[in-house]
């Protein structure tokens, strides 16, 4: 029997959600607020936890002191052409490990799921002089190739397991149609697949818009440079840009904030969408 739950647990639920939900947004509010604020008023006693006047000129200084807008476009190509590439590629050997069996299988897994746990600083002495041999340093497209490296592993592991939940019998039932195996996926398979493959493309693309050590490392000029690399050069020995930087934080974490929420949502259509009643 199921007990009803008492007005003091629910209380004591809904204060802990509470609790967290303060802790967890309260970074989110403190770096909208800064950004809103004049740049004489960001450091002053008491603290303003909310300002009396705002302010929109550290929005303006990103584009007037640094060419933010050039930073946009280049995460934007990078993040879309790697994660593109790197879901297409993920979704055919996903397909290939969930509907086949051979020798080498489980070894393919293990080594894609190993790769998660091998720190980047370990592969980026060989990783640039590879791309110094191919003159890809500085160089976009380079940056692309490399995410597309990162992102195929465990992009493959993920799609995997949303072809395991469809039935075989939906793809063997096509074939007997007179469909061939590419027909298969790519006209039934891959419809039924969409939410999956959706919240794979999401997942590689907030991986690329975030990624800082690679790009760091490989991009050198203003003009190739991406956001993550922008927010770091508001760094310096001796100064840290408080206002642009919270304005820069902004402007970045929105787009990630929507395209994470819509993958959510994709994400638990993709587990169910191979269900069947038993």
């Amino acid at each position: 029997m199921i007990r009803n739950e008492t007005a003091g647990g629910r209380a004591v639920k809904f204060a802990f959600l509470g609790l967290w939900l303060v802790f967890t947004a309260f970074p989110l509010y403190w770096i909208t607020i800064t950004s809103l604020k004049a740049p004489g008023d960001i450091f002053t006693f008491p603290i303003a936890y909310w300002p009396e006047t705002f302010s929109l000129e550290n929005y303006r200084g990103l584009f007037s002191k640094a060419d933010f807008g050039t930073y946009v476009v280049n995460s934007l190509v990078v993040a879309t052409l790697a994660g593109l590439t790197a879901t297409a590629i993920a979704m055919l050997s996903g397909y290939v490990l969930a509907r086949f069996e051979f020798r080498s299988k489980s070894a393919l897994l293990m080594a894609a799921l190993v790769t998660q746990m091998i720190p980047a600083f370990i592969a980026l002495g060989p990783l640039y002089l590879l791309m110094t041999d191919l003159k890809l340093v500085d160089n976009r497209l380079g940056l692309v190739l490399v995410y597309i490296a990162v992102c195929i592993p465990f992009c493959t592991v993920m799609l995997r397991g949303f072809f395991e939940n469809i039935p075989d019998a939906l793809e063997e039932a096509a074939m007997i149609d007179g469909l061939s195996r590419f027909g298969a996926l790519f006209r039934v398979l891959l419809p039924v697949m969409r939410p999956g493959i959706i919240a794979a493309f999401v997942f590689n693309f907030i991986n690329c818009w975030n990624e800082l050590f690679l790009s760091v490392t490989l991009m050198n000029s203003d003009t190739n440079k991406t956001i993550p690399t922008a927010l770091n050069g508001f760094i310096s020995s001796f100064n840290i840009d408080w206002g642009s930087m919270s304005a820069a934080a902004v402007l970045t974490i929105l787009p990630t904030m929507v395209l994470f929420a819509f993958a959510s949502r994709h994400i638990v259509q993709g587990l169910t969408a191979g269900a069947t009643k038993g």
